[in-house]
């Protein structure tokens, strides 16, 4: 069982999740809090791990099917192909790229905190307060519930996607690109996991935003896995201004693929994934915090 964090006489207090006496929540520095939020979803993360490891041939079994369920979505390309040459202008190793980014970076939000789209079942049954009172942050455990090692099956399939384009594309590999691709995955994966946790705070208000949430999740991965010319100028724009998923990929993949910025923005705009990435952490962590404190609870 997890430790929980106290107080030291004249030291800063560490933030264990449960309120004070007076009602206030115990607050200290943020990094204190990160530790604690990252601790708290790896034990808990590894509890149901555990528990899903006593299945050895189930979780093999249903690894299996999730990478071959995963990999349709690019058969669908491949036979697409068979046909054409170019889509919108782009060739198949490049539309494998767009494929791979998009969804290893959905693969890696999905698989730490996915499971916040479980919030509006929590809230409609009133087990969300189950997790108030426990001395860990509420978030960390919506995100560790039911962790699930077979979610790996989409990352895996996406690396493997990836790894081909990159060497089957034309493309002169120099240093800003190299590193170009790391950030773009890392970005895109914390822009992904920030819609998640948005989309599934907004269930706080709206019960069925779930469905609302992966229109914005599942959905965004596949409208980024085709290039952005053979969409409308408004629904490219609005994946840059609106919902940031441009930044996932469509934006770094025209400087690293030197294709021509269908919109003509700054070339800025090709290295502001990190950026993207940031605000999309603050705009979530204020919805999260809103919701959080409009919760109600069932008083029972």
């Amino acid at each position: 069982m997890a430790e929980t964090p106290t107080a030291r006489p004249g030291g800063p207090q560490v933030l264990d999740g449960s309120d004070g006496p007076d009602g206030t929540v115990h607050r200290t520095g943020l990094a204190a809090r990160a530790r604690w939020a990252v601790r708290a979803w790896w034990l808990m993360a590894g509890m149901w791990t555990r528990s899903l490891m006593s299945y050895r041939t189930s979780f093999t079994l249903m690894m299996i099917a999730n990478i071959a369920v995963t990999s349709l979505d690019f058969v669908v390309v491949v036979l697409m192909f068979r046909h054409t040459d170019t889509l919108g202008g782009w060739t198949l190793p490049e539309l494998g790229f767009l494929y791979g980014t998009s969804s290893l970076a959905l693969g890696t939000a999905d698989l730490f905190v996915g499971s916040a789209d479980l919030l509006g079942d929590r809230v409609r049954t009133g087990t969300l307060d189950t997790m108030l009172v426990r001395p860990a942050p509420v978030l960390a455990q919506l995100c560790a519930e039911r962790f699930s090692l077979r979610r790996l099956g989409r990352p895996a399939q996406a690396t493997a996607v990836l790894a081909w384009s990159i060497g089957a594309l034309p493309v002169h590999w120099t240093a800003d690109r190299v590193l170009l691709v790391p950030v773009l995955l890392l970005s895109g994966s914390v822009i992904f996991a920030s819609v998640f946790i948005g989309g599934a705070a907004l269930q706080f208000w709206w019960g069925e935003a779930k469905e609302f949430q992966n229109s914005f999740t599942y959905g965004g991965a596949t409208l980024l896995q085709y290039p952005p010319t053979i969409f409308a100028r408004e629904l490219v724009a609005g994946a840059v201004f609106g919902i940031p998923l441009a930044f996932v990929n469509w934006l770094p993949a025209l400087h690293i693929l030197g294709r021509p910025d269908p919109l003509g923005l700054p070339t800025a705009f090709q290295y502001a994934s990190p950026l993207a990435a940031v605000l999309c952490v603050l705009a979530a962590a204020v919805v999260w915090r809103a919701g959080l404190r409009a919760y109600q609870g069932t008083g029972s």
